[in-house]
């Protein structure tokens, strides 16, 4: 099964300049935790609430910081013709539980974690990938999504 086939189509995303504020109010109207920042059409960065409490929040940063000072800019990305299996492992690879899918360098989607669970044949694949995924970081200083 190809990544296109299961994927989240319609993406909420914000610019590096948005306020963090404005990536917290995406991510609540859209029921997830975190979303792709995209500049230019181009992805650029993903910010989570997790990197808006810790990197902003904790630190005394307001409402107004520009997602570009939190936001994590090693993003992984798979494409949709991917199959959905090696999607669940760059996840487990990467500690990612989502992976914006790019074609011709555009973001067209996203794949996450609840979208493999769905489809039957990669309960498995998913439930490693998530095993892996909440394992601590194999990276010292790295922030996971």
């Amino acid at each position: 099964m190809k990544v296109s086939e299961i994927m989240t189509k319609n993406v909420s995303t914000v610019s590096p300049t948005d306020s963090i504020q404005k990536a917290a109010q995406i991510m609540e109207k859209v029921n997830c935790g975190s979303t792709p920042v995209v500049e230019g059409g181009k992805v650029v960065g993903v910010v989570t609430d997790r990197d808006i409490t810790i990197q902003a929040i904790a630190e005394g940063k307001g409402p107004d910081t520009p997602v570009k000072v939190v936001m994590f800019d090693n993003v992984v990305t798979c494409s949709p013709s991917s199959d959905a299996r090696d999607a669940a492992n760059k996840m487990a690879e990467h500690q990612v539980r989502r992976l914006p899918v790019i074609d011709n360098g555009k973001l067209v989607g996203i794949i996450a974690i609840a979208d493999l669970a769905r489809v039957n044949i990669f309960t498995n694949e998913s439930g490693q990938a998530l095993s892996e995924i909440s394992e601590p970081s194999r990276h010292s200083n790295a922030v996971r999504h």
